[in-house]
């Protein structure tokens, strides 16, 4: 028995060593995630830690980090079984960035300057709760159905919503939110922050500042044949440059995350495989590439930061939202947005309304058009980082349907034809969660006419 026990024994030491081997490439990134996520997930929405490993950070590998929370220091640490220490800090109005032993955490930096100023009028355009209005064409039995079946009962962990709000005419007609969340919770858009980050040059052109059609100032790219690329194609996910988006293992997107000290050099950096314009690759590396082209347009670092805030997100009160920066000090437009639900929401509105907000214009009626319209090789999926329905990815949602896509199912859905926004923010995607079914179950409880 003691013969067999200890051959039991041995076999657990090679398997775990074994593992341990295998995916070592990985730890980097296994405790760069679960960092990073705990700094943020505690210092920006006041999580636990228990909170946070329980839900965001519950991912195959990444639930089996070591983390801990220095309250003093304001950072966070994880580890891999004593392996791959990595740390996150976090910084007043700049988030939580994951940082490697070159960083001087000391070193004297810049914050965005925000007009957090209070309008007394109701959702969406001030901090007053919002009017209270029934609709004569909404079933609201069957819309509060729908929205609570986007929840999980008990503990299944099958549909993991975190909240669910439908707008529709500018009033909220649903609003739902799982155990531990409120309306005051900010939560991680992922890569809805894309759409934030392509906003910029909407609100850029407006401005005047800006030809999207133009080459894009790379100053890299001036001799080789990556000079034709433009904004649009960069916009357009279309630019023809070499880029692996694939999250189940060591590729260009993890890494940049994960280990980069400037994220918008990774992109940059890679060579043409396609022409522009002929081949669409969804990139998060080209989006923090715009994000550092966005940065050297201004003469100083504090103008690109107060400028996200001042020219837009700020102006249509997602006062909640903080977006992140890198070692750099590039806010990583691809990923690492934060807002509470209702500021996510305003954003859905904003593009609702073709960029009239209250009245005053924060982009041109054409710009709302241009990120609705397919991109070239997308079939329909894609528009300018926007994702859209025009392919009949929801066939049960009109075709003019687009959104803002982030990992693990967070979602802005604009439908212009129903006058309606639909958020939902949670921890599953397509694979889980059935979306199709989410929005058909909304989108039948309202008869096209009041």
């Amino acid at each position: 028995m003691k013969k067999f026990l200890r051959l039991l024994l041995l076999l657990v030491v090679i398997l775990m060593v074994y593992g341990v081997v295998t995916n070592y490439p990985k730890l980097d990134l296994i405790s760069g995630f679960a960092a990073k996520s705990v700094a943020s997930a505690h210092f920006i929405d006041g999580r636990s830690k228990h909170i946070i490993e329980s839900g965001d950070n519950d991912i195959d590998m990444v639930r089996l980090a070591k983390n801990d929370i220095d309250e003093t220091g304001k950072f966070a640490t994880a580890t891999f079984y004593g392996l791959k220490k990595r740390k996150a800090i976090y910084r007043e109005g700049l988030g939580a960035t994951l940082i490697n032993d070159d960083f001087d955490a000391t070193k004297p930096y810049e914050i965005p300057k925000r007009n957090l100023q209070i309008k007394n009028l109701p959702f969406p355009y001030g901090n007053l709760e919002p009017k209270d209005t029934a609709f004569n064409n909404i079933d609201y039995k069957k819309l509060n159905l729908a929205v609570a079946g986007a929840f999980d009962e008990t503990n299944e962990k099958t549909k993991r919503s975190r909240s669910v709000l439908v707008i529709y005419k500018d009033h909220i007609i649903a609003e739902k939110y799982g155990k531990g969340f409120t309306k005051s919770s900010k939560i991680l858009g992922w890569s809805m922050t894309k759409s934030i980050t392509a906003t910029m040059f909407g609100v850029l052109q407006k401005m005047g500042k800006i030809d999207i059609n133009k080459p894009a100032p790379v100053a890299e790219w001036q001799n080789d044949n990556r000079a034709k690329i433009t904004l649009n194609d960069l916009l357009h996910m279309n630019s023809g440059l070499e880029w692996e988006e694939n999250y189940e293992t060591i590729c260009d997107a993890t890494t940049m995350l994960f280990e980069a000290e400037d994220m918008g050099k990774v992109q940059l950096q890679k060579p043409a495989a396609f022409a522009p314009d002929t081949h669409w690759n969804y990139s998060s590396g080209t989006t923090n590439l715009l994000s550092r082209i966005l940065r050297n347009r201004f003469k100083t670092h504090q103008e690109y930061l107060d400028f996200w805030y001042a020219a837009f997100i700020d102006k249509i009160g997602m006062h909640s939202m903080v977006v992140e920066s890198d070692m750099a000090g590039n806010f990583v437009g691809s990923s690492y947005g934060w807002a509470t639900t209702r500021d996510w929401a305003k954003f859905g509105l904003l593009y609702l309304h073709k960029g009239n907000w209250n009245g005053e214009e924060i982009f041109d009626v054409s710009w709302a058009k241009y990120v609705s319209t397919p991109t070239n090789g997308s079939n329909g999926r894609y528009g300018a980082h926007f994702w859209l329905n025009a392919g009949g990815k929801y066939p049960d949602a009109p075709k003019d349907l687009y959104s803002c896509n982030g990992f693990q199912g967070q979602m802005i859905f604009i439908i212009p034809s129903m006058d309606l926004v639909i958020v939902r923010m949670g921890l599953t995607d397509d694979n889980q969660f059935d979306f199709n079914g989410f929005l058909k179950g909304i989108l039948t409880s309202i008869t096209t006419k009041p």
